[in-house]
């Protein structure tokens, strides 16, 4: 029997946290930053957890994370 295999797309995207849920970073914190207001820049920048509605179909991807 082969080893199940980590998608590695998704591991570069997605980190464990301590209770197991899995944390995301947010979108739209590339490039136009000029049209955002510095408290919405300062909150793209911080890390959110991944919605339960797709945690069960990221999770089968992250197999051993």
């Amino acid at each position: 029997m082969p080893k199940i295999r980590t998608n590695r797309a998704a591991a570069k995207r997605f980190r464990r946290t301590g209770s197991g849920k899995l944390r995301r970073n947010k979108a739209y914190h590339r490039h136009i930053l000029t049209k955002k207001d510095a408290k919405r820049k300062r909150n793209l920048g911080k890390p959110t957890l991944l919605d339960p509605s797709d945690q069960k179909r990221i999770e089968k991807l992250l197999p051993n994370l």
